[in-house]
C-alpha cells in the first residue's frame, strides 16, 4: 500500500514523495540552498506526514481501544482520505490532495505501535535493508539462516507496490489512489470481522 501511494505521489507531484520522508528531507535541504520554487510543497508534505504520525499515535493512546480496533480505525481513516485525495486534487487543489495522502502514510506508520513507539516502519525501507544485510552477516558467521527473510518480504512488498502504483498512474492518474484506499478498507473490515473462539 505504501509503495503504491509513494509511486503515485512521486509521479503526480513531479518527483516528491508521500511516504519516503528521507528523500523529501534531502529535497528540502537542497531546495533551501538553491532557493528552489518547490520548498512550500516539500515542506507541506513533510509536515502532513508528521501530523499523520501524531494523530495515529494519539488514537487509542489511553488504552480505551483494543489493538485490533485501533488498527481498524486507522485503516478506515486512511481509506476515506485516500478516496478523497484524488477528488480534491481534481478540483485544482493538487497539493492538498497530496498532503492528505502523505498524512495517511504518517498514519500508516503507527499501525504497529507498542507503548508509544513504532515497532517497525511500513513506509521506509532503509532499516529493512540494514536488517537484510545484518541477517546475511549473521548467517555467514554461523548464526540463524533466515532471520533476514521477513525484512526482504517487507522490502519486496514496498517495491512491488510501487511498481503497481506506477503502472496504475499511467492509466488512471491520481485516481489510482483508490486502489490502496480499497486495500485499507478491506484490511479494516477484516480486523473488525467477528471471530469465532473455540474452547479446547
Amino acid at each position: 500500500m505504501a509503495g503504491m501511494v509513494d509511486a503515485i505521489g512521486f509521479l503526480a507531484s513531479g518527483g516528491f514523495f508521500l511516504s519516503f520522508m528521507s528523500g523529501n528531507s534531502t529535497r528540502l535541504s537542497v531546495g533551501m540552498v538553491d532557493t528552489a520554487p518547490y520548498l512550500g510543497m516539500v515542506a507541506s508534505l513533510l509536515a502532513s506526514f508528521v501530523v499523520g504520525v501524531v494523530v495515529g499515535s494519539l488514537i487509542g493512546r489511553k488504552n480505551t481501544l483494543s489493538p485490533t480496533k485501533r488498527q481498524a480505525i486507522i485503516l478506515m481513516i486512511i481509506s476515506a482520505l485516500l478516496c478523497a485525495a484524488p477528488l480534491i486534487a481534481g478540483f485544482g487543489f493538487l497539493l492538498t490532495g497530496l498532503c492528505l495522502a502523505a498524512f495517511c502514510m504518517g498514519l500508516e506508520n503507527t499501525l504497529f505501535e507498542r507503548e508509544g513507539s513504532v515497532s517497525f516502519g511500513l513506509t521506509y525501507m532503509t532499516g529493512a535493508l540494514v536488517k537484510i544485510g545484518q541477517g546475511f552477516a549473521t548467517f555467514i558467521s554461523g548464526g540463524p539462516r533466515l532471520d533476514w527473510v521477513p525484512y526482504l518480504l517487507l522490502w519486496l512488498g514496498l517495491f512491488s507496490g510501487a511498481a503497481v502504483g506506477a503502472l496504475m498512474f499511467g492509466i488512471f492518474g491520481l485516481n489510482s489512489l483508490w486502489l490502496p484506499a480499497g486495500y485499507a478498507g478491506v484490511f479494516a473490515l477484516v480486523l473488525l470481522a467477528p471471530r469465532n473462539h473455540f474452547d479446547g
